[in-house]
This record gives structure tokens, sequence and C-alpha cells, in this order.
């Protein structure tokens, strides 16, 4: 059974029984009403009545004198049914009114007759198929039962009120209920409209991979309205995670073939000078090259420098491959304040050894002393000498700075060339892995892979890069690191 029958029978049934309970309220109050009055007047009657009975003892029999039975005013205006049994003679003494009808009430023994009014002093009583409510009481002489009175009235027109109340209370309980069910149902097919929209929407989703479906809702704020919009906030969340996810499905595809473009080159060249090696030293000699021993010997020490060098190049590779493997898993490096005047220092001094046709500035590094900020000494010197040689690489002549400054609660640090530069519509993708520069390619030796491993632990570094860069006249990189002040040691 759907929700929407299921919400349909529950109100159903709830409204079927708050109607047979108010129907049955309304319905005993009636009745009560009704029929108390009706007790009440026979009460009143039988008050006026007792009076006028007389018992005479004559000859040791007693005789009952009831002429006065329908005597009162009241008694005739109230359509009274009386009726009088005598024990002693076996004879009833009624009114004009029940003679018509030729009917008596009937009557207890009277043994019986005090039990008997006691536990029905009133009581619904058919003569000839008309209803009478009878009250009852028996006349008691000298603590002995000599009579049995009773008193009706005529109830049908109470009872056929009541039977029309009972009909009108059924009737309208049930065209009520009849409405509501209907009603119910539309409401609540209406209501859960939405749900049918989100079930079609998570089935649209199922059966293909469009993630960029919502569900459209005008309808209030209600726990609907927010299941619609929670599922909508779903949805797109989902969305982004489905689209990084096929970016690093494709970053990761682009990552291998790169990395197999980088790898084929080197190999190439070491398979080639390894095959070059076998002919020139081989044992036959009809593979063997024709040449005199120096030229022998020159070309290979060509070919083992190739094959040192791509080694050398394989191995950088490999280890920055590893690096940026490490990312991705999500690993990171222990970190602790690190004095940042004594790494640049160290830095710059080591910088001046690597290979340059560039003039080396440095600035004047004072300013960071007694600064400190939280990161891996080795790592931190690894990033900045990846800045510092790509300034090198691509600087063939010119000069190269790099100096700091303070600016906040930031430090910066600057290495800037005066190289070639490169257009700015370039910057955004420096990072990414094996990323090069168009007129770079095939020109400056590199496979791609520093600035991605720089900006990896600057971002470790909680810091951020800044690059300023026009083509032909050089580029400049600030790093940007947080400065923290540890305390001192005692």
């Amino acid at each position: 059974m759907s929700i929407r029958l299921r919400l349909t029978t529950w109100y159903t049934c709830i409204l079927a029984v708050t109607l047979i309970l108010f129907g049955s309220a309304v319905y005993g109050v009636v009745h009560y009403y009704t029929f108390s009055k009706v007790k009440d007047n026979l009460v009143e009657q039988r008050n006026q009545i007792v009076p006028n009975i007389n018992f005479n003892f004559s000859q040791g029999k007693l005789k009952i004198d009831v002429g006065g039975l329908a005597a009162t005013p009241d008694f005739q205006a109230s359509q009274i049914y009386g009726q009088l049994h005598d024990y002693k003679n076996n004879r009833d003494i009624i009114t004009e009114n029940l003679a018509n009808i030729k009917s008596t009430f009937p009557v207890p023994s009277a043994k019986n007759a005090t039990t008997y009014a006691k536990s029905k002093p009133f009581e619904v009583i058919k003569l000839s198929g008309n209803p009478f409510m009878v009250y009852q009481q028996p006349v008691v002489v000298q603590d002995q039962v000599v009579g049995f009175m009773q008193l009706g009235m005529y109830i049908g027109h109470e009872e056929e009120l009541l039977q029309t109340l009972k009909s009108i209370l059924i009737i309208s309980a049930t065209i009520m209920v009849l409405m509501a069910t209907t009603f119910g149902l539309f409401l609540a097919r209406k209501s859960m409209a939405p749900i049918g929209k989100v079930i079609e929407a998570a089935d649209q989703i199922q059966k293909g991979s469009d993630l960029s479906v919502r569900i459209a809702y005008e309808g209030p704020q209600d726990e609907i309205g927010q299941l619609i919009n929670t599922v909508n906030n779903m949805l797109g969340r989902m969305e982004g995670f489905y689209k990084n996810l096929e970016e690093s499905y494709a970053a990761q595809r682009r990552f291998v073939s790169d990395a197999s473009h980088e790898l084929r080159t080197p190999l190439t060249t070491i398979r080639g000078n390894v095959d070059l090696l076998q002919k020139m030293w081989s044992k036959d000699a009809s593979e063997r090259p024709n040449l005199n021993e120096e030229t022998l010997h020159t070309m290979s020490l060509e070919a083992v420098g190739d094959i040192a060098d791509e080694s050398k190049r394989m191995s950088r590779l490999v280890s920055d491959m590893l690096s940026l493997a490490r990312a991705d898993t999500g690993r990171t490096f222990e970190k602790e304040p690190v004095p940042l005047e004594i790494l640049v220092e160290e830095v710059a001094r080591r910088a001046q050894m690597l290979p340059r046709q560039a003039e080396w500035i440095t600035g004047d590094f004072s300013i960071l002393n007694g600064i400190y900020v939280n990161g891996n000494k080795d790592y931190m010197q690894q990033m900045l000498f990846i800045f510092i040689e790509n300034a090198f690489k691509y600087t063939p002549e010119g000069k190269v700075v790099f100096d700091a400054f303070v600016y906040q609660n930031q430090v910066g640090i600057r290495i800037s060339d005066t190289g070639i530069g490169m257009d700015k519509e370039e910057v955004p993708h420096i990072f990414e892995r094996f990323y090069r520069a168009d007129q770079s390619r095939g020109v400056t030796e590199g496979i791609g892979l520093g600035l991605s491993i720089a900006k990896w632990i600057i971002d470790e570094l909680e810091g951020s890069v800044e690059v300023v860069t026009r083509q032909g006249e050089g580029t400049t990189f600030i790093i940007w690191l947080p400065i923290v002040f540890p305390t001192p040691l005692e």
C-alpha cells in the first residue's frame, strides 16, 4: 500500500471514530433529555394521583376507590394512561384512554411487585405496537401489597424523533467520511506529488549519469519542501564530487601519459646507447664497426655519459613523482618552528654553486632575524631551490634576485628574474603537473614537476604564492608564509 493510501486510510479512520463518538454523544444527550422530561411528568402525575386513592375496609374486605384517578386537569392534558391493579379483587382499574385502545399494562404478581418496581421503576412497554413509558409503583396498605399502580405516556413521537436523529447522524457521518476519503486522497496525492518528483529524479540519476538534475518545487518550506531542498543540495554536492572525481581521473590519465612520455625519452636514449656499445664491443667482427681505438674509446665515453645523464634524469623524475604521489595520498611532513634567516642565507649560499648564466643577487636577510615559520627545513629548502633553479634555467642572461620582506603577520620570500617570462594566460597552469610553457618545450631542460611539488609544500605550510610575469621581461615569484613566534627556550 502506498503512502497516499495509508495516510488517507488513517485520516478516514480517525475521522470515522471521531464522528461516531460525536454522534453517540449527541444522540445520548438528546435521548437522556427527551425521556427525562417524560419521566419527570409521570412522577409529577403520580404525586397528584396518590392522594386521590381511597382504601375502605368493610366486613373485612378492602375496597379501593379510584374515582379521582383521572379527575385532575393536568392528568387529562398530559395524556397519561393510568392503570391500578387490585390484587385483592384481581381487577384492573384503568383510565378511559387506556380502555379505548382495549389493552392493559402487564402486571407482576403481588409477591414480586415490590422487587419488580424497584428494579424497573420506569419501563418501556408496547401495547398494540404503540410504545409507552410506564412508571410503576406497588400500593402497600398495612405492610401488605394490595395493588400495583402504573402510569404510562405515549412516546411514539419521541422515538420517531430519536430515530430520525439517528438516521441523520448516520447518513451525515457516512457522507462526511466519503467526502473526507475523496478529498483526503486528493490532498494526499497533491501533497505527495513532490515526493514523486524526488523518486523520478533519483531514478533518472540511477539510469543515467546526469547529476545536474534538480527537483523543481515552488511550494511552502514545510517538511516536503525541506526534504526537496536537502535532496537538491545533496545532488549538488554529488555533482561536485563527481566532477572532481572526473577531473581527478583525467589528471591521473594525463599524469600517467605525461610520465610515460617523459620516461620514454631517457629510456630510448639509454637503450640506443646500450645497443651502440654492444655493437662497438661485440666479439663478432662483422657486427663491430670499423673504427680505430681512439674513436671507439671516445664514442664509448660519450655513450656512457649519455646513459649516466639520462639515468640521473630518470632518478629525479621518479623522486618527483614519488613526492607528488605522497601528496596525493594526503601524507604530510612534520612541522616545527624554523628560523627563517638561517634557512634563506644557507639557500642563498648554496645557490651560488648552481649552474647558471645569470647574475645571482641576494638581498639583506637581517630583516628576518628572530622570525620563525612553522615548517620543515628540508622541504622548505627543496621548495626554494625549485624556484631558484627555474629562475636560472629560464634566464639565459640578466640577473636573478633573491630577497625577503615582512608585511603584517606574513613574510614574503621573493625570487625575481629578468628571463624569458611567459604569457599571463599560462600562469593558472604553471603549477599543474608536467605543464611547461609552450616556448620552453624542447628548448629548456625539465619535466614540469618542480612547481607542482613547490605548490604542495607551500600549501602544507599554509602559505600562498604570488606570480607576476610578462613575456620577454621576466617572472617574479613571491612566497607568502605565516609568521609564528615560538616560546623562547629556557
